[in-house]
């Protein structure tokens, strides 16, 4: 094919990608109203049980949150539905990284607390589906996603602010080969996707009376995309005055994030979709692992809440999935009492999570059968929810364990 042809072609497919995109900005602008989670009754959890080791971590978070809310379950308040076919054999047998039926059962739902799903990739046995994350992040608008790290030990307090719906994730399956020899791929950036998330991580530094917010970009090089990011931001910034706001560089923040004498100085951190991607495993791997790290997805309907790592077929394989730690998805489903409004049960979760996985480690998770598997540590975690000793702020200034 010649060099026109083939420019061409490439152009009607990069014409239809534009289109797709343009349609979405306009869809940004009509700004559709929050969802007020008092009012509803019953507030309806979807839980994603996703597949390989997301099946069991999920069932293990399911059941912290239904020992916490027994009593509002009890009352009608609340109520749980389940949702199975996320999994990679029922993607694959539609070909799609979400079937339409199994969407339509999450879109009924307020929140979703989705275990982790198997993305394939080059190499795999299964056909190259979408990520079903990406997608679901798409289909719902889920636009932020929000994950906090946590050290107390170190006096670490960091919440991260990636955006979702743009970057280099959201066109990751529009790529396409030119010709033999050429590949492209694509990101994206708007005026609108880059003022929520950012004005969502400003809006959360004021609430909880933090003075700092640092803006994570690579726009002395990635001019376009990045370029628009930060000047966003600065505009953003200079409506929040008793705010300071700062821009790193993605290369430079990795080295900071593990440099003792900087790191206590983040508190909120708000970046474009791949570089919060990168940093927040980074940032987890310090509080523990990537299996200690929940995150959550909001939008301005739907809400869904999952780990940060994937489904570990290397796991599932070698028969190790009900030893998976589910620290991840119990932490997930604390954030997820948080949105729907109950924080005080909320932090009694995250503060049993704590005490089991950075103090008292008297069950030790190891990944294999020399350590508790994921229903013995989850038993674990709740017999410290439960413990009186356990005193969230709303009880006390302090909490006591020994």
């Amino acid at each position: 094919m010649s060099h026109r042809a083939l420019i061409e072609a490439a152009q009607e497919k990069f014409g239809a990608i534009l289109e797709e995109q343009l349609k979405r900005v306009e869809a940004m602008k009509k700004n559709a109203a929050g969802i007020d989670y008092a009012s509803l009754k019953p507030i309806t959890i979807g839980v994603c049980w996703g597949d390989g080791i997301g099946e069991f971590i999920s069932k293990n978070a399911q059941d912290v949150l239904a020992h916490v809310l027994k009593e509002e379950v009890k009352e009608g308040k609340m109520v749980f539905r389940e949702i199975t076919g996320l999994t990679i054999e029922n993607r694959v047998k539609h070909m799609k990284a979400i079937p339409d039926d199994v969407l339509e059962e999450i879109r009924e739902c307020h929140v979703i607390l989705k275990g982790p799903t198997t993305t394939p990739q080059a190499g795999d046995p299964w056909p190259n589906i979408e990520s079903a994350n990406v997608a679901m992040r798409r289909y719902l608008d889920l636009f932020a996603n929000v994950r906090p790290v946590k050290i107390p030990k170190e006096g670490i307090d960091w919440c991260f602010f990636r955006e979702n719906t743009e970057g280099a994730y959201v066109l990751g399956s529009k790529g396409f080969d030119v010709g033999e020899d050429l590949s492209v791929d694509f990101t994206v950036a708007t005026e609108q996707g880059s003022e929520r998330i950012i004005r969502m991580a400003f809006e959360y530094a004021k609430k909880n009376h933090i003075d700092r917010v640092t803006v994570i970009t690579k726009s002395n090089v990635v001019k376009t995309t990045d370029g628009r990011f930060s000047r966003v931001a600065k505009r953003i910034a200079s409506e929040y005055p008793q705010i300071h706001c700062e821009e790193w560089y993605i290369d430079i923040m990795t080295a900071k994030l593990i440099d003792p004498a900087r790191r206590k100085d983040f508190k909120v951190m708000v970046m474009p979709n791949l570089y919060g991607d990168i940093l927040t495993d980074e940032a987890a791997q310090l509080q523990g692992g990537v299996g200690t790290a929940g995150s959550a997805n909001i939008g301005k309907r739907w809400a869904m809440f999952e780990a940060i790592h994937g489904s570990a077929p290397r796991m599932v394989k070698e028969g190790r999935a009900p030893y998976a730690d589910p620290s991840s998805m119990i932490r997930a489903a604390a954030m997820l009492l948080r949105h729907i409004g109950y924080p005080q049960k909320a932090e009694k979760v995250e503060m049993a999570l704590e005490v089991c996985g950075q103090f008292e480690k008297k069950v030790a998770m190891t990944g294999r059968d020399t350590g508790a598997t994921g229903k013995a540590y989850t038993d674990y975690v709740l017999s410290w929810v439960d413990n009186r000793q356990l005193k969230s702020r709303w009880e006390s200034e302090t909490y006591n364990f020994q």
